[in-house]
């Protein structure tokens, strides 16, 4: 085997799809676009008996020349696998916390949900009352651009039919208004963003089409080098996410911060905190790559407890 330590695969897969998206409504919009999607992905588990440990690694592109090899992805997988085997706990405890790019994106999605008009017509969200305010610090932008050239979520219009433009959603960290559909654009008195997004039935809702956080200024290698005892999250589990009180508390597992380096693989802890003071004492690092629809560089946050055996 390539990498050491692989025991077994649970499998691999890759696919390739060309679809062709149109809407016409009652106002009299009739219009269509094209798209192609290619993917590769492979799951692997190292180790054996009660010490096995399984991880994955996947990549999608619009351009099939755009996507990362098979044997690399496999690589990845394999590599992210092997160095899971054998973890520690740790007890509770508060302690710095990197987000791995892969999983970082995840807490853009929680922002993404406390915006849209619904939630914010509904007066469910934590955000509720954080128009033109600060919610991350002056060093965050993140930006929805729909018409980026090869990007996964790209479209010339959105869901209702309307323009697509794009907007820095939080601008070095003031938020600059709500995602918003046609419904919830009326139930705030307010304009629709373009943001409508729908499946073949059912009415629309709000959403982002290619959503990242910009890179920061500091590289990955100092964000962690400044962090004596930390921990690196790889890995989420479960939804424990409050979207009317921002409060956050989710499974996970990574690797041990020591002294700036990252030590051995940790498991079976859960990180929580709030939101808003998480966006708060958000750090980006400079190291942004674009591989999804949803994107961000590696991201610290300090203040947060851990809690472990």
């Amino acid at each position: 085997r390539a990498v050491p330590g692989i025991t077994n695969s649970e499998g691999g897969g890759a696919s390739a799809g060309r679809a062709v998206i149109a809407l016409a409504t009652s106002g009299g919009f009739a219009r269509g676009y094209r798209g192609t999607s290619y993917g590769v992905s492979a799951s692997v588990i190292a180790g054996t008996g009660q010490a096995m440990q399984r991880d994955y690694a996947y990549h999608t592109a619009r351009h099939f020349a755009d996507l990362d090899a098979a044997d690399a992805i496999g690589r990845e997988a394999g590599e992210r696998a092997a160095a899971r085997v054998d973890p520690a706990k740790l007890g509770t405890q508060a302690l710095p916390i990197v987000f791995d790019p892969r999983v970082g994106g995840s807490l853009l999605g929680h922002f993404v949900g406390a915006i849209t008009g619904g939630a914010i017509a509904r007066g469910t969200s934590f955000l509720r009352d954080a128009l033109d305010t600060e919610v991350f610090g002056s060093g965050v932008t993140i930006r929805d651009e729909p018409h980026r050239h090869r990007g996964l979520r790209s479209r010339p219009f959105d869901g209702e039919g309307l323009p697509t433009a794009a907007r820095a959603i939080i601008d070095a960290g003031r938020l600059t208004g709500w995602l918003m559909d046609s419904a919830s654009a009326r139930q705030l008195g307010l304009a629709p963003t373009g943001h409508a997004v729908r499946g073949v039935s059912g009415p629309p809702g709000a959403g982002p089409s290619n959503l990242h956080m910009l890179a920061g200024a500091t590289t990955r290698a100092a964000l962690i080098g400044g962090i004596a005892h930390g921990f690196y999250v790889t890995e989420l589990i479960g939804m424990g996410v409050n979207g009317l009180t921002g409060d956050y508390s989710r499974g996970a597992s990574g690797f041990l911060i020591v002294d700036g380096e990252l030590a051995g693989p940790i498991a079976e802890v859960t990180i929580a905190g709030n939101l808003k003071d998480m966006f708060r004492h958000l750090t980006p690092a400079d190291d942004l790559v674009f591989r999804h629809a949803t994107n961000v560089p590696t991201i610290r946050i300090d203040g947060m407890t851990l809690a472990g055996a």
